[in-house]
């Protein structure tokens, strides 16, 4: 049986009564995980903050910032119980498909080089190296980099 889902998944924008499943979820993937503050204040900045849902369950979640022509992917995370069964390629294509419905011409995110899945699937998707960004990311180890990454728009219409 394939790991993909037969059942599309659903996105719709996040409330403010998502917040404690969100959080859960974040606290669960992440060892340095967002608070709750940071994803109450993305959403009072009016950031486009997205839940993934499957059936009934939020099963992922993404904060988005659209501005100027660009958009900056500030997190995207699909739930442990849901890796592997395509939720994240599916999740990605939304959130292209938001930032040209908000005429971007370019996208960012940051990834950890330790990332190897999301760094695979950014690339599948067009997503290209910029650079690195020294000491970026909290770690076990002290500091991780990250690698900067860029969806030109034009080029993957």
């Amino acid at each position: 049986m394939s790991a993909l889902l037969r059942i599309l998944p659903s996105f719709r924008p996040m409330r403010e009564d998502d917040i404690d499943v969100v959080v859960a979820m974040e606290h669960a993937v992440y060892p340095f995980p967002w608070t709750r503050g940071n994803f109450h204040d993305s959403l009072q900045s009016g950031y486009s903050c997205w839940v993934c849902q499957y059936n009934q369950y939020i099963t992922g979640y993404a904060v988005l910032m659209l501005a100027a022509g660009e958009a900056h992917l500030l997190n995207i995370t699909v739930g442990l119980e849901w890796q592997g069964r395509g939720l994240g390629r599916a999740f990605m294509q939304h959130l292209i498909a938001v930032a040209r419905a908000y005429h971007a011409e370019t996208m960012y995110l940051e990834v950890r080089p330790s990332n190897t899945v999301a760094r695979r699937l950014y690339h599948r998707l067009g997503f290209e190296y910029v650079a690195m960004r020294k000491a970026y990311y909290p770690s076990l180890h002290g500091r991780e980099d990250a690698v900067i990454m860029l969806l030109d728009m034009k080029k993957h219409a």
